[in-house]
């Protein structure tokens, strides 16, 4: 249950978050997938997708007023690739594994997500200078962006261990962490 409310939570961040200043990147997108693939069997990863997804339909031209494109698929396939790399700690989640999936997470994002801004977009050459440009203009979204990981990676899988501090007996405690 908690999984799927912090998808929930990641989506109305982005959402209240697309309409308030904030500073942009800081998200717990990258911590909810960690942990839904962690918590949920992969059957149900579809759920968080098709919530994150939409919301990227939704938001990418109604709120920062860009079209859809190829860069978008870049991120779907990144959505996809933190649930499985979150499914890898569902045996073993040490804290030092989960750390290193959120660090994993932030690099790859900032990666292969402007990557695709460069190779999609013209905004820079496409030559190797301008994808340099393109990543240095990116480093304090990055910065945000490991921020907004580390954070909500340790409050989320914190969460469980949590509630069952507090509530160690309750039956209510094990359907929420369930």
């Amino acid at each position: 249950m908690l999984a799927y409310l912090f998808v929930v939570i990641a989506v109305l961040w982005r959402v209240m978050l697309s309409i308030f200043p904030h500073p942009l990147g800081f998200a717990p997108v990258a911590a909810s997938l960690l942990f839904f693939g962690a918590n949920v069997e992969r059957k149900r990863f579809w759920v968080p997708m098709v919530l994150l997804v939409a919301s990227d339909l939704w938001l990418t031209p109604e709120y920062y007023g860009y079209k859809i494109t190829a860069d978008h698929f870049v991120t779907w396939a990144w959505y996809a690739a933190m649930l499985g790399l979150g499914s890898l700690l569902k045996k073993n989640s040490t804290p030092v594994r989960i750390l290193g999936a959120s660090l994993t997470a932030s690099v790859s994002f900032f990666l292969v997500s402007n990557l695709a801004v460069w190779a999609v977009w013209n905004m820079y050459p496409k030559t190797l200078a301008g994808l340099l440009q393109c990543y240095a203009a990116a480093v304090p979204f990055f910065r945000n962006g490991l921020a907004g990981d580390l954070v909500f990676t340790a409050a989320f899988f914190s969460a469980p261990l949590l509630l069952k501090a507090f509530r160690p007996e309750s039956p209510a405690t094990d359907r929420l962490i369930r």
